[in-house]
């Protein structure tokens, strides 16, 4: 067995189904969720005579993507057929681009882009399995709704180096695409799907070792699993001194095993050659003017908008900004604070480690009971001791289930802080005398067990009394 350290060299094919109205070549209305072979023409068919036409819209977001990217724009790009046979594809070939793409290059994150073209995608082959059996074998279908679908190809080049960072870097990919607007982005419905091409090398090397393909993956959970079962794999092989081969693999993610689909392709198998019916795209001034002017800011730069303007920590800013959702919600909150009564920090972790997780991971707070103001006011509160973080708990459980105002709540529940030394010096004596050991330790210089008494004031208090206080008047009537 060999003890070679390996390092893993990581490449993804990212397909983005675009957001247009209609396909990519025909007229045919985009929709999920219809009745098999209901959202069909003879173009996309592939029915003789019929011609293809491009969507224009779907050029425009493609102009948009590499401009997020900061790719090279094309001043021509060309469409070419890319020549195979299977059921799912009428035509016997999709209309792709090969050597002169939509864009070239650019970066995002700490990962460069190496291309991004324009296609249309293939049908979608449903599998009756055991239900289906027609005439005593198992059936499939075609459902050609799919079909035509017009679709942007992102692919980077290998500078990923472990699958947590391949799901990582995907969703930076995601809030990008998102933001922009050229995509829902639902991975559940196929809208994206990545392909990721694994090899290892040693470390220390340059050289790149034999690749295989991991295909359709579309989720990040399975993402990350497929790489490290493939990663695995690989290395098994080559500790065993054996030699991986080149082939595309589909990884189960519910039994975790992978099985060889086919040989890998080269370029050379799908006999590219320009597609006659379409002739070049020309990009004019025009188009560029227009998708440069539909740019938002993205989420790398609001990320850094969030710490370099308002003070964030780097977590919750990719965090926020990477959930588009989240970051208009934040920002919404910090507008209808009153300056000074609210810090963007405490915002901005009472959003994701409070809010979040009572309405749900994917959760949109825009849709719940919570408004801005409300989380506002509430985190007002606290930063000014007048509810105690549990008891702001207590306050946002209410806002979740029936909504309101955080002032009024904290009212009608008898929520408001103890915090005067009056009131809070008799419970924090109770206390003392209640715990004779504790306060020995504490004289003799002994600090740990002050959570002791802290507690019992708590529950004295049912949470309500400030904690910062209750340290101080222990301190204070022990004379230390």
């Amino acid at each position: 067995m060999s003890d070679v350290a390996y390092e893993p060299v990581i490449g993804l094919e990212i397909h983005v189904q675009l957001a247009t109205r209609t396909k990519m070549f025909c007229g045919c209305e985009l929709t999920f969720g219809e009745p098999p072979n209901t959202r069909t023409c003879p173009v996309c068919l592939g029915l003789p005579g019929a011609l293809p036409v491009p969507n224009a819209e779907a050029i425009h977001y493609g102009l948009m993507i590499g401009m997020a990217f900061g790719s090279e724009l094309a001043p021509r790009s060309v469409f070419h057929r890319k020549n195979y046979f299977y059921p799912d594809l009428p035509k016997g070939y999709q209309i792709s681009q090969y050597d002169e793409p939509l864009c070239r290059g650019g970066r995002l994150g700490d990962v460069r882009i190496h291309r991004v073209h324009i296609e249309e995608d293939a049908a979608k082959l449903v599998h009756a399995g055991e239900s289906g059996r027609l005439h005593g074998s198992e059936a499939s279908i075609v459902d050609f709704n799919r079909g035509g679908t017009p679709l942007a190809e992102i692919v980077t080049e290998p500078d990923l180096r472990s699958a947590e960072h391949a799901a990582d870097w995907l969703r930076l990919l995601r809030a990008t695409l998102r933001a922009l607007g050229v995509s829902d982005v639902n991975m559940e419905e196929g809208s994206l799907r990545c392909d990721a091409n694994v090899s290892l090398r040693p470390k220390g090397s340059t050289e790149l070792g034999t690749k295989t393909e991991l295909k359709n993956m579309n989720s990040f959970r399975f993402i990350e699993r497929g790489i490290k079962a493939e990663i695995a794999r690989q290395e098994a092989i080559l500790r065993a001194g054996g030699q991986v081969e080149q082939e595309t693999l589909h990884f189960d993610p519910r039994t975790e095993q992978l099985t060889s689909l086919r040989s890998k392709e080269e370029a050379h198998d799908y006999r590219y050659f320009p597609e006659p019916d379409l002739p070049p795209i020309e990009i004019t001034q025009e188009m560029l003017d227009r998708a440069r002017a539909a740019m938002p800011e993205l989420p790398a730069d609001r990320a850094d908008r969030f710490e370099r303007e308002l003070g964030l920590n780097a977590d919750s800013a990719r965090l926020l900004a990477f959930r588009t959702e989240l970051g208009d919600f934040f920002e919404a909150a910090i507008a209808a604070g009153k300056d000074g009564e609210v810090k963007p920090q405490a915002v901005a972790n009472w959003i994701t480690n409070e809010l979040v997780s009572r309405l749900g991971a994917d959760a949109d707070p825009a849709g719940s009971n919570v408004t801005p103001e409300a989380l506002a006011k509430l985190v007002a509160l606290v930063g000014a001791r007048k509810v105690t973080q549990n008891a702001a708990r207590q306050v946002l459980d209410k806002l979740v289930a029936d909504g309101g105002d955080p002032e009024r709540i904290v009212e009608a529940e008898g929520l408001a802080a103890v915090g005067g030394a009056d009131e809070l010096a008799p419970i924090v004596q109770k206390a003392l005398e209640a715990n004779p050991d504790v306060v020995e330790k504490l004289r003799a210089g002994d600090m740990k067990p002050i959570g002791v008494i802290v507690g019992f004031v708590m529950r004295e208090t049912k949470g309500r009394a400030d904690g910062a206080e209750v340290n101080r008047l222990v301190r204070e009537q022990l004379g230390l």
